[in-house]
């Protein structure tokens, strides 16, 4: 990487390239904004030098464009003596810093020296926050390969993903990933399950309110949106979004607007959507429970997570992952026979479900190495079960209702022990009961 010198004034910028290439340092040069920014998409570089007045693409808008595309890239302004108003509009727009014409040799090359420094100070934060927010994701096999190599393509893009796949199968990790290698790797990363916050609270949990906007609104409340402005929002579950919020959503990702709860002005956000459901959205949309224009907003990009019986070539690098990680500083062999009986079984937990076996694994090993009599008992699949009795058609809507009736009749109607049964909050399952039409018995 280099300095990016624009300036029109063609005998000023050969000067001052001669100068800092004899001081040692690299530069390329543009003869004006619009060639510059061509050269920046090319090349790019670790600060950008620009005069403010040049014709087509002026400094104001070099500094505009790379305060969206590059802000960590400092930009130093080159102003002529008598105008120096102008450099303090350009400090005020997040220009670095400014140096007057004619230049002084010493004065430039300290200047440039400084936000050289100051550039690769914010490249080595960046690298920092990205290893805070990125977890690692182990990708061996054909198949996660080749949704690591799609989800590195369009990190870098501002565009909506919506990734699918399983509970448990590793979504969030996913959605890290791409913020953590984006250009908002700077900026907030802000994850929200949409299932997990009651319908009443979504509007408000999501984009804000005033105080006093309703009942028990005793201050105002900033919202996700707004929280993860300038980065990432993460909406998890986006499939359990009520019909009413899902049009709220849609205006954001439209307008780029968010409509506080309570608030009579729009506030503006710059907030990227990474989005991730276990259910077909295409088919809660052919059932009119999901917006039509909403999905095809939040589809941009899909990336389907498989799940962990697709994609075995992976299991004993995640259990190796894992036992390193939970097992204490403990060095754990895992023998051929352990991994064996690990392949055997299904999965329906996936990902998740095999790192609680992993910890379980680390818990209860006396040794250095792991056995197979410590293995938790798999859950087994029982030829016609009333699972096997239900139709081959049946859509995932219909499925989970009938899951959760299930649940209640083996449990005589006991809607917290169901909950614990299905592995989700009691008021949860309390609002899909609802939402399925479900009776209780007395």
């Amino acid at each position: 990487m280099a300095i990016l010198f624009i300036d029109d004034d063609e005998t000023g910028r050969a000067v001052a390239g001669f100068n800092l290439r004899k001081a040692g340092i690299e530069v390329d040069e543009a003869a004006d904004g619009i060639e510059g920014l061509a050269h920046f998409d090319a090349t790019r570089h670790e600060v950008v030098v620009t005069d403010l007045k040049m014709p087509g693409a002026d400094g104001m808008t070099v500094l505009a464009t790379l305060q969206k595309k590059a802000p960590e890239v400092p930009v130093v302004v080159i102003t002529a003596f008598g105008t120096i108003d102008r450099a303090v509009e350009a400090m005020r727009a997040g220009a670095w810093d400014f140096v007057e014409k004619p230049f002084s040799r010493d004065r430039l090359e300290l200047t440039l020296r400084r936000a050289l420094e100051t550039s690769r100070l914010r490249r080595a934060n960046l690298s920092l926050v990205a290893e805070r927010v990125e977890r690692p994701i182990v990708a061996e096999s054909a198949a996660m390969k080749e949704v690591m190599a799609l989800a590195d393509r369009v990190a870098t893009s501002d565009a909506s993903v919506l990734v699918t796949g399983e509970s448990g199968v590793g979504k969030e990790l996913i959605a890290r990933r791409l913020h953590a290698r984006s250009k908002r790797a700077a900026g907030p990363f802000v994850a929200v399950s949409c299932a997990a916050i009651p319908e009443s609270l979504l509007a408000s949990e999501l984009f804000g309110h005033t105080k006093g906007a309703f009942t028990g609104a005793s201050r105002a409340r900033q919202g996700r949106f707004r929280a993860a402005n300038g980065g990432t929002l993460f909406l998890d579950e986006v499939g359990e979004l009520p019909f009413d919020v899902q049009g709220s959503l849609l205006r954001v990702l439209q307008e780029g607007v968010v409509d506080i709860v309570g608030g009579d002005t729009p506030e503006r956000v710059d907030v990227r959507v990474v989005a991730a459901t276990n259910r077909e959205l295409h088919k809660a949309v052919d059932e009119g429970t999901f917006r039509e224009d909403l999905y095809y907003r939040l589809n941009v990009i899909q990336l389907e997570v498989p799940p962990l019986r697709q994609r075995l070539d992976d299991l004993a690098p995640l259990v190796r992952s894992f036992l390193h990680e939970l097992s204490d500083g403990r060095e754990l062999e895992v023998p051929s026979d352990v991994l064996s009986a690990l392949m055997q079984r299904r999965w329906p937990g996936n990902v998740r479900e095999l790192r609680n076996v992993c910890e379980r694994l680390a818990l209860l090993t006396p040794t250095d190495t792991v056995r197979v009599q410590d293995l938790p008992q798999a859950r087994p699949h029982q030829a016609g079960s009333w699972l096997d009795q239900l139709p081959e058609e049946l859509g995932l809507f219909d499925l989970e209702r009938q899951v959760i009736v299930h649940t209640l009749q083996r449990l005589q109607g006991n809607v917290s022990g169901a909950a614990r049964a299905l592995g989700v909050p009691r008021h949860i399952l309390a609002y899909r009961i609802e939402k399925h039409g479900i009776d209780l018995p007395d």
